[in-house]
């Protein structure tokens, strides 16, 4: 198979033929139809999150089963699947309670083993991961649905519980950021975007929110407690950077609930926050990693339900030699929306 290899950290990812993956007994072999371009995968580039090289990056996509293990109960040769970023066992205790994204013996594609920026990608356990994907969804679109916009909606619903009238203060504009805006507005929120580059506040204004902050001008905290006349009822950091982070807690109305989505790494593996504002404000900070694979069903009909259009986050279909170049981008500011690998010769 085709892959985009992981050999020097921060270098163009080699292009190579790699012998295709052998199928688990308890998974599946999927030839992928698409896989999201992520900052989690830059992590891994720059070595904020380390991974063993050579390595095969990727880690949100869905595919199309063309093996299956001898103990796989629900997938066939054929089928089109959707899966989480965290594939959990199944049978440990956290699994059995619901938090697979707890789960001790978790693995994780793209990071503690091969991932998607491949032609194929074996996923093990199989039966308590995948998820069918719903006809006509376009697979550019499905694979934003194994990070980005499942991350954002746990993070809104299955930690924060963001309710219909509420104020939602989203710091960083990227996928995750997006993501959230269409999700919230969905569920009946109000949404302020808070970020840096002008594209991203007007691509966010255009997709509907309610207000838009250019950090660089001011204080954003005290920007956002007052467009929404004394601060958000939720905060949510999506970049992992302690600057963010400090102001998404400050933007924050007393008894107001922040979620910490991005993911720190290097320097801001250990963050200075305000202590005094979540002692003062009596507010509760949350931290998120992703979506257990049982909520798909419930994230899916919600979309349907509520007649969200998703397609505005994928805004660059690029090939597999394209990848690398995405992933050096995320050293700047990065352009709206997501990028999505849909051809894997080119």
């Amino acid at each position: 198979m085709r892959a985009a290899v992981l050999r020097e950290l921060r270098q163009p990812l080699s292009l190579e033929d790699r012998p295709d993956p052998d199928c688990p007994a308890d998974g599946v072999v999927c030839r992928v139809l698409a896989s999201g371009i992520c900052r989690s995968d830059w992590h891994a580039w720059e070595g904020g999150d380390p991974v063993t090289l050579p390595h095969v990056p990727g880690h949100e996509y869905c595919g199309e089963v063309v093996a299956a293990g001898r103990e796989v109960r629900r997938w066939r040769v054929g089928d089109r699947v959707i899966a989480p970023f965290i594939l959990a066992c199944g049978d440990c205790p956290d699994c059995a309670a619901g938090h697979q994204t707890a789960c001790a013996d978790q693995v994780v594609p793209g990071f503690t083993c091969p991932g998607s920026f491949a032609e194929f990608i074996a996923v093990p356990h199989a039966d308590h991961n995948l998820t069918a994907l719903p006809a006509g969804l376009d697979p550019a679109l499905a694979a934003a649905l194994g990070c980005r916009v499942t991350t954002a909606w746990h993070a809104l619903t299955g930690r924060a519980a963001l309710r219909p009238g509420e104020w939602l203060a989203v710091f960083g504009g990227g996928g995750i950021g997006m993501s959230a805006l269409l999700l919230a507005k969905g569920l009946g929120a109000r949404v302020a975007i808070v970020d840096v580059v002008p594209d991203k506040l007007a691509e966010a204004a255009r997709l509907g929110a309610d207000a838009t902050i250019d950090a660089r001008d001011g204080d954003p905290a005290a920007a956002v407690r007052a467009v929404t006349g004394g601060g958000a009822d939720v905060a949510v950091e999506a970049l992992g950077r302690t600057e963010t982070a400090a102001n998404a807690l400050k933007s924050l109305r007393k008894l107001g609930r922040m979620v910490q989505v991005g993911m720190p790494a290097g320097a801001h593996v250990t963050m200075a926050l305000p202590m005094d504002a979540v002692y003062a404000g009596q507010l509760a900070l949350f931290g998120t990693r992703g979506m257990p694979a049982w909520r798909y069903p419930s994230l899916l009909s919600f979309i349907e339900g509520a007649g969200l259009d998703l397609s505005p986050l994928v805004t660059r279909r690029v090939a597999l030699s394209g990848a690398s170049a995405e992933l050096a981008a995320f050293d700047g500011p990065t352009p709206p929306g997501i990028a999505v690998i849909t051809d894997f010769r080119g």
